[in-house]
């Protein structure tokens, strides 16, 4: 059994994240306590659970209680696979309903007479116990260092453009497709989503309608050690004319949203329809399409009457003036 902590700013879009990458690797989520989801797979879900964006962490869940007694008895029953030594953290959900202001001495105590070592300071392995409705005490396997995705945020590119998605939203977009070869981001501009899909090992190609886009996406993407791409200057309505012969696996894109220069002079809503056609005609039959759209261009309808199946529909508010929804489509 394993467990997997999801960010909270996206909750149902990180929650669908993670089913993503279990269905890839031969999983499922079983239960969801807040933030907290139980999940049962195998270790070849873990190179997919390693590609998430919007988590926190994962790793062995190996107790479960209904109170802190409960939780201390199951645990000196458990073998805990800790490695050198160990110290214990407590994440205090929003719905915690148990006191557990003394759980970390606690829970340490009992793990420690069975003669394993503590150290606070530079741990080998962090034991982590969860209050929520019920609680939980695991083995941590995999922080994601929200550092390793701040370093890839706009500002820090070598070519910058400050309209981006943040890194582990574009991360999120790309699992969403459930992409395991290749991605194409036909309104790439300076390649956010193809440097996480390109850390991923993915295959990418980007399209920019602007010159300036296209050389500063390469620039942006070298820079991150990403070398297996395929850049073009093109429409992103016209895309069976750039790859006439190609059918890719999956599609994650970001359009621009309204300003003259992005939209290079054509009306919003009717770029953002025969941009759907055109990745329609370009996608697999059963590829993934994830995207982003105002709130006030209705996503759903507009697919559907392409050929999309929509798979999911996430709600965000970024400004006042810009509410959006990432969507998942399917083409079927």
């Amino acid at each position: 059994m394993l467990y997997v902590e999801i960010l909270g700013n996206l909750p149902e879009m990180a929650r669908d994240e993670v089913k993503a990458m279990l269905e890839l690797g031969e999983g499922e989520i079983i239960g969801q306590d807040y933030l907290f989801l139980k999940v049962e797979a195998g270790e070849s879900a873990f190179p997919f659970l390693d590609r998430l964006g919007l988590a926190h962490e994962y790793g062995f869940l190996l107790v479960e209680a209904d109170s802190v007694e409960e939780l201390l008895q199951k645990a000196d029953g458990v073998e805990w696979p800790i490695k050198g030594a160990f110290k214990v953290d407590t994440e205090t959900m929003a719905n915690c309903m148990h006191d557990v202001l003394d759980l970390p001495r606690k829970l340490g105590a009992v793990i420690h007479a069975k003669g394993f070592r503590v150290n606070l300071s530079r741990p080998d392995t962090v034991v982590r116990a969860y209050c929520g409705e019920r609680l939980y005490a695991g083995i941590r396997l995999r922080y994601f260092d929200p550092k390793d995705f701040e370093k890839r945020k706009a500002h820090h590119r070598p070519f910058f453009r400050p309209i981006s998605l943040h890194p582990r939203v574009s991360r999120a977009l790309v699992n969403l497709t459930k992409a395991t070869r290749e991605i194409l981001d036909p309104f790439m501009g300076a390649g956010g989503i193809l440097i996480e899909a390109g850390l991923l090992g993915l295959k990418v190609y980007g399209v920019d309608i602007r010159p300036e886009m296209v050389e500063g996406a390469e620039i942006n993407l070298r820079h991150y050690g990403v070398r297996d791409y395929t850049l073009r200057l093109g429409d992103a309505t016209r895309l069976e004319e750039l790859f006439p012969d190609k059918r890719f696996e999956a599609v994650a894109t970001d359009p621009p949203y309204g300003t003259a220069a992005t939209l290079a002079g054509r009306k919003r809503d009717e770029l953002y329809r025969k941009a759907l056609k055109s990745i329609y005609n370009v996608l697999e039959d059963g590829g993934r399409l994830a995207i982003a759209f105002p709130t006030d261009f209705d996503g759903k309808a507009e697919a559907e009457g392409v050929g999309f199946k929509m798979l999911g529909r996430y709600y965000q508010r970024v400004h006042k003036s810009l509410e959006r929804y990432f969507y998942v489509f399917e083409k079927w």
